[in-house]
Order: structure tokens, then C-alpha cells, then sequence
């Protein structure tokens, strides 16, 4: 398992470094819920961003893996992170980095449609940027 986890934070290291150079500023990495995990948190300018990064092989989509499970907990980490820096009124979006197998995408705002935990959305063009 150690392994794993080591191989999760190269992904979350490489998904920072990309948002670092598209002028993020990373507040705290894998920040502990008592019912999910957030990867990165980071600020664009003022606003806040929870980022799941996703990793798959090749021949797997990554951002398939995110079930309406994981939006829920996603979520309801947010909302702890939130409460525990003492801001539970402030506006966040979550972003996510998918890194295949031969290339990295960055997905901007993209569960701004699932605040009812709905379906999780398909990701297409629009909401996104090949890097």
C-alpha cells in the first residue's frame, strides 16, 4: 500500500507543478476529512479550488472514475475544510487534473452543475484544458 500512495503523491506532485505554472497558488495537499480526502487545495487569484487529481493506465479514461460517490465525499470534505480554516461562506469550485497515459487535461469548475449530488457530469471540451 505504501507503494500506492507513493505513486498517488508523484501524480498529485505533477498535477501541482502544472497548476503552479498556470499561476495557482497551493494551499495544502491531501487534507484528511473524517469522510474523503482532498488531493490539492489551491487558490486561482481569490478563488478557492478543491482539485481531485485522477491517474489511469492506458486504455482507461481517468475521469470516468469519479462516481457520484466520490462528488459526494468530495463535497463533504469541502465542507469540513471549510469550517476548520473558518471560512463556511466562502465560494470554491472543483477542478479536476486527469493524467493518462500519454497526456495530462485540467478540467475547470466541473461539478458546478451536481451541487444537488446529482449524476456526475460527462466531461467534454468545453469545460476543460488540454495541457
Amino acid at each position: 500500500m505504501a507503494g500506492s500512495r507513493r505513486l498517488g503523491s508523484d501524480f498529485e506532485d505533477e498535477a501541482a507543478e502544472l497548476l503552479i505554472e498556470k499561476g495557482f497558488t497551493i494551499v495544502t495537499r491531501r487534507f484528511k476529512a473524517k469522510k474523503g480526502e482532498l488531493d490539492l487545495v489551491a487558490l486561482e487569484g481569490d478563488q478557492l479550488v478543491f482539485v481531485e487529481v485522477k491517474q489511469r493506465k492506458a486504455g482507461y479514461i481517468p475521469e470516468e472514475s469519479i462516481s457520484r460517490q466520490k462528488i459526494e465525499r468530495l463535497y463533504s470534505a469541502a465542507r469540513e475544510y471549510l469550517v476548520k480554516t473558518d471560512q463556511p461562506e466562502r465560494e470554491f469550485r472543483f477542478d479536476v487534473v486527469a493524467i493518462g497515459f500519454n497526456e495530462t487535461r485540467h478540467h475547470r469548475d466541473v461539478f458546478r452543475d451536481h451541487v444537488d449530488l446529482g449524476q456526475p457530469e460527462e466531461f467534454d471540451d468545453d469545460p476543460s484544458e488540454d495541457c
